[in-house]
C-alpha cells in the first residue's frame, strides 16, 4: 500500500496580509535609502587619503602630529566644503534623503506663503541647509542620540530649516508658488565688494 502522508519539503511560506503591504513597502523604501546613504558614507570613507597625521614622522611624538595642520582631505564633511567629485557624491546621498524620506513626510502643500523649487539642488542656499538638517538627522537618529534624539531634531533643526527655506522670502521665493504651474529661477546674489577701489 502506498504511503499517503504528506511530505514536508520546508517550513511554510511566510504570508503578509494585505493590510500590512503598504506599512511594509514605506519601511523598505526608508531601509533602502539608509543603506544607500550609508554606502555613500563608507564610499566616501574609503576615498578619503590617509592624512599624514596619521602616520607621524620617525621620531616625531603622535601628539605633536595631531596638533599640525592636516593634509590632503576635506577640512569638514559639510557639503560647501566639498568639491568636484566629493561634492557630486555627497549631493546624490542627499537627493536620495530628500526625495525618499523628507520630501514624501514633511513637503507640504506649495503655496506663494511655503514655495517650493524641484530644483533645489540649484540653490546654494538650499543645498547647504538641507545638507546640515541631513547631518543633525544621521546624528540624531541614531541609537546614541538616545530616545529623545529625533524630539530634538525635529524641534532644533527640522522646525528652523523649514522655516527658513520655505519662507515667502527664502531661497525659493522666485520659484515655484503652484504644484500646477511650476516656475524655477535662482535669485541673483549681491556682488562682492571690490577691495581697493579707489573712491
Amino acid at each position: 500500500m502506498a504511503d499517503t502522508s504528506p511530505t514536508s519539503s520546508g517550513p511554510e511560506p511566510y504570508r503578509v496580509p494585505d493590510a500590512d503591504l503598504d506599512d511594509l513597502a514605506s519601511t523598505l523604501a526608508k531601509t533602502m535609502a539608509e543603506v544607500r546613504q550609508h554606502g555613500v558614507i563608507l564610499d566616501r570613507l574609503g576615498s578619503e587619503p590617509e592624512s599624514a597625521a596619521s602616520h607621524p614622522a620617525d621620531g616625531a611624538p603622535e601628539a605633536e602630529a595631531a596638533d599640525g595642520t592636516k593634509a590632503d582631505g576635506p577640512a569638514s564633511v559639510f557639503i560647501l566644503a566639498l568639491g568636484g567629485e566629493a561634492y557630486a557624491v555627497e549631493l546624490a546621498a542627499l537627493s536620495d534623503w530628500v526625495n525618499y524620506l523628507f520630501l514624501p513626510v514633511y513637503g507640504r502643500e506649495i503655496s506663494t506663503s511655503r514655495p517650493w523649487c524641484a530644483h533645489w539642488h540649484e540653490h546654494p542656499e538650499a543645498v547647504a541647509r538641507l545638507h546640515a538638517l541631513w547631518l543633525a538627522w544621521q546624528q540624531f537618529t541614531d541609537t546614541e542620540a538616545g530616545l529623545s534624539g529625533p524630539s530634538t531634531w525635529h524641534r532644533d533643526h527640522l522646525d528652523q530649516t523649514l522655516a527658513h527655506l520655505r519662507a515667502p522670502d527664502g531661497p525659493f521665493a522666485a520659484c515655484t508658488t503652484s504644484a500646477t504651474r511650476p516656475n524655477h529661477r535662482v535669485l541673483a546674489t549681491p556682488a562682492p565688494e571690490q577691495a581697493g577701489v579707489a573712491a
